[in-house]
């Protein structure tokens, strides 16, 4: 009979690497001097310092101590919190340089800092990473790292990813003086504070990443952003805020084909923030691109209502291509939920707020969802009656609402509670596997009878398979 122990050493890791946790990966390198070899070079893949009850956890004593380890890191994260112990341990931050130089092969670090002197703590971790083979780089601080810090990153090349938040004070950093060298490299890039920075002056520095696929940009202007991603042909990812309208020039060039769209955005008003929904439409002009929508919106005064009209529009333009749907709190009705299931087949994932009478008719809403897999809905439960669900979704296309503010319905006294039992069936008719729907979750998988031994089982078509259901503990 095979065991995992006869197992060719070359496989060993590959299977090791899909261990969700270092615990279980240290039990496993202690058990053989096979699994220790395939699993050693695994634990030291990543490494993070923390300061954690004024106590140090750092791996630079071990790598100091073992320096054949450091060949194995590929990741660092360092923290200016360590600084605060130099009375204690006054050679912290030559210990921590020294270890740094051993990881030759590294490729990624992250720099985190919320102290005051962000940019005495970095410079000497800098200098170290400059000579490293670095693809990848956060900076997440909570005061500007200061000058000295973006001369030096100013002259590095060949990063990849870039990531630079920086919370308070100082300058905003959009890359002026360092575009040009990542020009050849940069396909991903953070920049979380661009408040108080011409549009002008973001669209010249991305007029010189052309590679980018990737933006999480956040402060910016929302008028100039359809300029910004024009510059960027193949940008397929943009993570952005809408901050309000404005005017800034049309773009000449095409914009690029997104397939994911993450916006943030809040009002006072329920109807949301006033051009949004054109503004949002204008950054998605092509037919059947977009995969992911995700709108984090809210509003002062009650749930914002996403308009029939843009759900029309995006379904019209992208409905055969949508996977995953997330509007957390913005509400739809069920008859746009039901709509959209039957005009996005792909649809994997839907996440919005909704107004039901009960679980059945949330059940009726999804039906046309056949691809389904996720299911998280905020739920005001209000009284029997007050949805009705049209027998066919051409009636959606109608002059028929497709949003409506339903608060005023909803009844403090009635309380509706998503049970085990309701979650098993809807996973047994349909391809979802976590549902969320009100204050309640469960996620559902198949396994082998003997595995569920202690957990309520339904049998599936195979005798020796079961649906295990199992609700969320922190619930």
């Amino acid at each position: 009979m095979s065991t995992i122990v006869n197992v060719p050493f070359d496989l060993l890791q590959p299977i090791f690497i899909h261990l969700p946790d270092r615990r279980h990966l240290s039990a496993a390198a202690l058990a053989s001097r096979a699994f220790n070899r395939a699993v050693t070079p695994l634990l030291y893949r990543r490494l993070d310092s923390r300061v954690k009850r004024n106590i140090l956890h750092h791996p630079s004593a071990t790598l100091l101590k073992r320096p054949e380890l450091a060949q194995y890191v590929w990741h660092v994260t360092e923290t200016g919190a360590v600084q605060n112990l130099r009375q204690v341990i006054p050679q912290i931050t030559e210990d921590i340089v020294a270890a740094l130089r051993l990881c030759t092969n590294l490729t990624s670090a992250t720099w985190v800092d919320d102290t005051s002197t962000p940019e005495a703590n970095f410079l000497p971790i800098l200098d170290v990473l400059m000579m490293l083979p670095l693809r990848e780089l956060t900076i997440r601080t909570q005061y500007d790292p200061g000058e000295r810090v973006w001369a030096r990153l100013n002259t590095i090349q060949g990063i990849r990813r870039l990531s630079v938040w920086s919370l308070e004070w100082g300058p905003p950093r959009v890359l002026q003086g360092w575009a040009d060298l990542l020009s050849s490299s940069l396909t991903h890039l953070e920049l979380g504070r661009c408040a108080g920075v011409p549009a002008t002056i973001l669209v010249s520095v991305f007029m010189k990443l052309p590679l980018l696929q990737e933006l999480c940009l956040k402060g910016a202007p929302s008028a100039a952003i359809p300029a910004i991603i024009a510059c960027l042909p193949n940008l397929i990812a943009l993570d952005t805020e809408y901050l309000g309208s404005g005017n800034y020039r049309t773009p000449l060039t095409p914009l690029p084909r997104l397939q994911r769209l993450t916006v943030q955005t809040g009002s006072v008003d329920i109807d949301g923030p006033q051009k949004l929904w054109t503004w949002m439409r204008i950054l998605l002009p092509h037919q059947q691109t977009l995969k992911s929508f995700t709108l984090n919106a809210f509003a002062v005064h009650g749930q914002i209502t996403i308009p029939r009209p843009f759900i029309v529009n995006l379904t019209d333009r992208h409905g055969k291509s949508l996977q995953d749907f997330a509007v957390g709190v913005a509400q739809l009705t069920l008859e746009t939920v039901s709509y959209m299931c039957s005009t996005c087949p792909q649809l994997a994932t839907l996440e919005c707020s909704v107004a039901s009478p009960d679980v059945d008719s949330i059940a009726k809403a999804i039906e046309a969802g056949h691809n389904l897999r996720t299911l998280t809905l905020h739920v005001s439960w209000i009284p029997d009656g007050s949805v009705d669900l049209p027998p066919r979704f051409e009636k959606h296309l109608g002059p028929r609402a497709m949003y409506a503010d339903f608060s005023h319905l909803s009844s403090e006294g009635k309380v509706t509670r998503f049970t085990e039992e309701q979650a098993r069936a809807l996973m047994l008719q349909t391809r979802l596997r976590s549902i969320g729907i009100g204050d309640q979750s469960y996620t559902g998988r198949w396994v082998h009878r003997e595995r569920s031994a202690e957990v309520t089982q339904d049998i599936g078509e195979e005798e020796n398979v079961v649906l295990e259901v199992v609700g969320d503990p922190f619930v």
